[in-house]
């Protein structure tokens, strides 16, 4: 002999809408009074109640010239249907919960010297991210680009930050700075003095210069290739190393240039002709599982603008 199947095998989002809808009539005492508390009409509130019996297979009110009442099948019902829709509710404050009390670990991969940006992004939103969560782990690491790029790709980090240039394929990429860089030379060499009126295109294009082994747009390598690089730096870092040798000319973001600037050891040359705009960006991978750690900084990183 086949056993009957179960009217309700599995349930789905369209079952739950109607046994919250029945909790209401059952709650107003019938299908008029309900009307105003659903916001629709009697006759669908009939409809969605013939619905319900039909998906479980039950009888469960009585509805006609005599009023509305419940069947004892109704009854049992409602308080499964209360106890039910009680879980759902804890189920959803323990989970929102989680958000509040946020564990685990976030490895964060940076382009090198972005602290010196007076923006912040990145500190306000791991300040909110420990606030949050004060037993979260954070781990940053700072990398070439392509290493921040290929640590995202593989999954050893969660987020980086790098210049925005041609996308990779499984990256997602998305703005957070702008930053512009200048043109320097350091105390000792021969154009520190120099009046930049002075400074022609060919005398500047002349210098030993450094060039970033890291990749760039086009239109800011357009800029390196204008110089005469006879030296190599894979970060800002080691390009400042150079520049203050007093032997080289090279390219640092303002921000980050600005401390040798105001002792003195650094000079921009001709700022107002020699920049670029370098945008940065943070970049996910595609398809990423869910982090509710990395989720919650992501969400203070694109509120702190």
């Amino acid at each position: 002999m086949s056993r009957r199947p179960d009217p309700l095998a599995q349930v789905s989002d369209f079952d739950i809408r109607l046994l919250k809808i029945y909790r209401s009539v059952v709650e107003c005492g019938g299908f008029s009074a309900a009307e105003n508390v659903l916001g629709i009409g009697r006759s669908a509130i009939s409809q969605q109640m013939s619905d319900l019996e039909q998906r479980l297979g039950l009888r469960l009110c009585q509805r006609g010239r005599a009023g509305f009442s419940l069947t004892e099948e109704g009854r049992e019902v409602y308080q499964s249907a209360l106890q039910l829709l009680s879980a759902l509710e804890s189920f959803r404050t323990e989970v929102n919960g989680l958000h509040q009390h946020l564990r685990g670990e976030l490895n964060i991969g940076l382009t090198d010297n972005l602290v010196t940006l007076p923006h912040m992004r990145i500190t306000h939103a791991l300040a909110q991210l420990k606030d949050r969560g004060p037993d979260v782990r954070i781990q940053i690491r700072m990398i070439a680009p392509s290493q921040v790029e290929q640590g995202v790709l593989d999954g050893s980090l969660h987020v980086g930050v790098v210049p925005q240039t041609s996308p990779l394929s499984g990256l997602e990429y998305q703005p957070l700075y702008s930053e512009r860089s200048l043109l320097y030379c350091a105390v000792g060499h021969p154009l520190f003095y120099a009046d930049d009126r002075q400074l022609d295109d060919e005398r500047l294009n002349s210098q030993d210069a450094i060039a970033p082994t890291f990749r760039l747009p086009a239109d800011v390598q357009a800029h390196y290739q204008a110089l005469n690089c006879t030296a190599s730096a894979s970060d800002r870092e080691g390009m400042a190393f150079l520049i203050l040798t007093g032997r080289y000319i090279g390219y640092l973001p303002d921000h980050y240039a600005s401390f040798w600037v105001q002792q003195g050891r650094l000079r921009a040359l001709k700022p107002n002709q020699r920049f670029y705009d370098l945008s940065l960006c943070w970049v996910t991978r595609k398809g990423r599982r869910p982090h509710l750690v990395l989720e919650s900084f992501l969400e203070s990183l694109a509120a702190t603008r």
